[in-house]
């Protein structure tokens, strides 16, 4: 099962984030699908790729709790609904 999650990157007390498809069975850091997005909580900059987001969730896969409020928050799933 493939599921849309977060990758930390960036230093020490400086951390971004990927936004990742990657494997359940796979660690955190471990080798992800394609990376769809990244995400930096402390300048709250987002960047989604909109279409690799859509591929991999026809595909089946399921966003992580976080993920999933990165997407709500950028107004994914009202745009997804109104296509």
């Amino acid at each position: 099962m493939v599921k849309l999650r977060l990758k930390r990157c960036g230093r020490k007390q400086r951390a971004i984030y990927r936004i990742v498809a990657i494997d359940v069975r796979s660690r955190r850091e471990g080798r992800d699908l394609r990376k769809v997005g990244f995400y930096d909580p402390i300048k709250n900059q987002t960047y989604l790729n909109v279409p690799a987001i859509l591929y991999f969730l026809e595909k089946g896969a399921q966003p992580t709790g976080t993920v999933y409020d990165i997407l709500s928050k950028a107004e994914f799933f009202k745009e997804k609904t109104s296509s």
